[in-house]
């Protein structure tokens, strides 16, 4: 079947698995990491933020994580109450493992860095026992990123949920979000980021992104079409490929190319603007519209999410998006 065909009988509209942090944001910005006074904590995780992304659209969200048994874990657990994410998906670890922590750094409008703590990251913890087939089975969608293939058990937990996704056609959904820092090597990246990428119907990420993804199968390859064609070659029927503040191209199984709108901001920083394109682009899908259109909404989701000091907070309804769409292009006239 060539079109993404979402069962609309399911109680759930998607479920994220795998990294769920806490991010600290500067209260301070332009200024370095070592001078910054305080910070504002925020949950965070790319499919964390993507999580919160969808459930503000207005999609019913369920998250599958680890958390710790501790006031971390119970922030996290509140924040998804307070968000309407359901969280019969979550599992406490009894293993004394700790929540990864973030701390971002605003030096300037083009300059942002984050310091990342995730050494034995609860979120990696996430065991094959701990993935229920019948939750799955009744989301319309599954969304995946890469972090959570970086280390076992994770890595398999991931896998077993991907199986459930396709045995109940559960729509999956693959953001690369590649992070070097949780992988031991890049062969070992593309490796299993490819594995999963072949099980996957909608695959989303950055030119690099696929570069790393397609280390061993199609090493040193820099052409998008290239890559679309070898991945809708496997189950995707959608490859969406980012450029950044120069849009984005969309490649469907029946040879549609479509190039995605662009809304040029200042921003702020840069962290969050694939999770908010993510969580948009999904959302829109689920929701009906056609590819051009949850473009569209991504990018405006994104353009948003980049000017504001946090990325699950900013998460903008579908009603922001539609209303910052609008403003901007009366701003153009």
């Amino acid at each position: 079947m060539d079109k993404l065909m979402f069962q609309n009988n399911r109680k759930l509209d998607v479920i994220a698995i795998g990294r769920i942090g806490v991010d600290f944001n500067p209260n301070e910005l332009n200024r370095p990491l070592e001078e910054t006074i305080s910070f504002t904590r925020t949950v965070g995780g790319s499919p964390a933020n993507i999580a919160v992304a969808t459930s503000r659209y207005g999609m019913n969200t369920g998250f599958i994580g680890k958390i710790a048994d501790d006031a971390f874990g119970r922030y996290i657990t509140n924040y998804f109450n307070e968000n309407r994410i359901d969280i019969n998906g979550l599992t406490v670890d009894k293993n004394d493992n700790k929540t990864g922590l973030a701390f971002v750094e605003i030096k300037s409008t083009s300059e942002s860095n984050v310091i990342m703590y995730r050494s034995d990251a609860v979120d990696l913890k996430l065991e094959m026992e701990d993935i229920s087939e019948e939750y799955i089975k009744n989301a319309k969608a599954l969304v995946i990123s890469g972090t959570a293939l970086a280390e076992s058990p994770s890595r398999e937990a991931v896998f077993i949920a991907l199986k459930y996704a396709r045995k109940h056609n559960t729509v999956t959904f693959f953001d690369v979000d590649y992070r070097p820092y949780t992988w031991n090597s890049m062969d070992e990246t593309s490796l299993y980021c490819s594995m999963a990428a072949e099980l996957c119907d909608v695959i989303i990420g950055t030119r690099e992104e696929f570069d790393v993804l397609e280390g061993i199968d199609l090493s040193g390859n820099k052409d998008d079409q290239v890559s679309a064609k070898f991945w809708l070659g496997h189950n995707a029927k959608l490859v969406i490929v980012k450029r950044g503040k120069d849009g984005s191209t969309a490649y469907l199984k029946d040879g549609t190319v479509e190039v995605g709108a662009v809304f040029p901001v200042t921003p702020l920083k840069t962290q969050g603007a694939g999770d908010s394109f993510a969580g948009g682009v999904i959302s829109s899908l689920i929701k009906g519209k056609d590819v051009v259109a949850a473009m569209r909404y991504g990018a405006g989701a994104a353009a948003i999410v980049v000017q504001e000091n946090s990325c699950s907070e900013a998460m903008p309804t579908e009603a922001q998006i539609t209303e910052f769409i609008k403003n901007y292009k009366d701003a153009e006239v």
